[in-house]
């Protein structure tokens, strides 16, 4: 299996983000986005998925996080989209259930090739360290939109605002990592019975 890594660059005039990725990494990563819990939610992504993960982000955070959050999803979801490539070999689909302490989420993955998110997640307070929880629905739109995957997440349980967005995030990385990876039974074989999972066939 070739190299599964990319950068991209999106620039508007709202926001200006560079992502790396590579998806058969080691868990490293190197953010630098202004919005310090949303790079601690990244960090559980890269760490539990093995993937590296380099992300900038200069937004206009002084007016709101909104457009910074949402398109650091979206630039997200190309790199990652250009990183998988054809999908061929890979297992295709990724699940995992995730507990912090009073806590659990489980997340459900498909490199489908279409877009698509279901995310039930009541958080038992509007804001975590600052950050407006609203938000982490926009950042997996963004996400799922530009790497064309069907994502469901539910959180089954939480009392902790923090421990409820953790495990989503620490679970959302260990579905990515399952779904990626290679599998020697299907080795040059797309797992679809269409033959393709692109979005655009």
């Amino acid at each position: 299996m070739s190299k599964r890594s990319a950068t991209v660059e999106r620039n508007t005039l709202e926001t200006q983000i560079q992502v790396s990725i590579n998806l058969d990494g080691t868990g490293q990563c190197k953010l630098d986005t202004g919005l310090p819990f949303l790079e601690h939610m990244l960090d559980q992504v890269a760490r539990h998925g093995l993937i590296d993960l380099e992300i900038t982000a200069k937004g206009d955070l002084h007016i709101d996080a909104h457009h910074t959050v949402e398109d650091i999803g979206i630039t997200l979801g190309q790199a990652f989209a250009r990183a998988v490539g054809d999908k061929k070999g890979v297992r295709r689909y990724g699940h995992a259930y995730v507990p912090l302490d009073e806590a659990l989420s489980r997340v459900v993955v498909d490199l489908s090739g279409r877009p698509g998110l279901e995310m039930f997640v009541d958080f038992t307070r509007g804001s975590i360290g600052g950050f407006d929880v609203d938000l982490f629905y926009e950042f997996f739109q963004g996400m799922v939109n530009h790497s064309m995957i069907t994502l469901h997440i539910d959180n089954l349980r939480g009392k902790n605002a923090h421990h409820q967005a953790e495990t989503v995030f620490k679970a959302f990385g260990r579905a990515l990592r399952m779904a990626v990876e290679p599998d020697p039974r299907m080795s040059g074989i797309t797992p679809s019975t269409k033959g393709t999972l692109s979005e655009s066939e």
